[in-house]
């Protein structure tokens, strides 16, 4: 099969491939990803997101994430140019001490011997649809929002035990010394969306038009396309975990 796939597709120029059906350009994808290799922090990150494949459909997305807005972001890692706008914005909204961290940039080499590129990959607090961090703290400090699906921080609840900070695959959180607890990206929550004001801090930053935020239940929204487009791949950090993350990752 993937034999077959890569004779068919190696010679082939881009007006050609428009015109291959989407289903089957996902699936040569899904075969590129896994020969070339998409790394961040050491650990190959998925062949296309099984994640966005399970959110297929309106129905299913209604079914088993019935969140309404569903507040998700995508990253086109290829547009990410490090200037750290991002992580300036969310510090200084959510008055972030110089220890701790919402938001931050990975950056790592290509694996390619020859002619090697700086990728720069933005992480943050994942968001996730099965969290860890909410089904290990005992506390019930860290919460699954069950209209936004946002996971939230409720501070005062928080008792320093840092079994939340142990259980997060991604290592979005930390302790912040000031307000003995725990703290964490809320896609901004609290400083703006609970206010009215979208979107997030760092996307409104970026200038290259790296982060995009919004709603997932929308099929009308720009999260959305992204997620569920068939040209191009989309994945997730750390599938294997099972915790069905809200933040995706693409390319332009």
């Amino acid at each position: 099969m993937i034999k077959r796939w890569f004779k068919e597709f190696k010679n082939l120029g881009n007006e050609e491939i428009e015109k291959i059906p989407d289903e089957e350009r996902r699936e040569f994808l899904k075969i590129g990803l896994i020969i070339t290799g998409v790394f961040a922090g050491g650990s190959l990150l998925s062949v296309v997101s099984k994640v966005a494949e399970g959110l297929a459909t309106p129905e299913e997305l209604k079914n088993n994430y019935p969140y309404k807005p569903h507040y998700s972001m995508v990253f086109k890692i290829d547009l990410c140019i490090d200037c750290e706008r991002c992580v300036e914005a969310c510090n200084l909204t959510n008055q972030v001490p110089d220890y701790g961290w919402r938001t931050m940039i990975l950056e790592r080499y290509s694996s390619k011997a020859v002619d090697q590129k700086r990728i720069f990959l933005p992480i943050l607090c994942n968001h996730c649809n099965h969290p860890p961090c909410v089904i290990a703290c005992p506390t019930k400090a860290t919460i699954k929002d069950s209209q936004t699906g946002i996971v939230k921080m409720v501070s005062y609840k928080c008792i320093g035990c840092k079994t939340c900070m142990t259980a997060c695959p991604y290592n979005a959180r930390y302790f912040n010394e000031e307000r003995h607890a725990v703290d964490k990206c809320d896609f901004c929550w609290e400083k703006r969306l609970s206010k009215g004001i979208t979107p997030t801090a760092c996307v409104e930053a970026c200038p290259a038009g790296v982060r995009i935020f919004g709603d997932l239940s929308d099929p009308l929204s720009e999260v959305y396309r992204l997620v569920h487009q068939l040209g191009k791949p989309v994945w997730v950090l750390k599938p294997e975990t099972g915790a069905k993350p809200n933040v995706f990752y693409t390319i332009s």
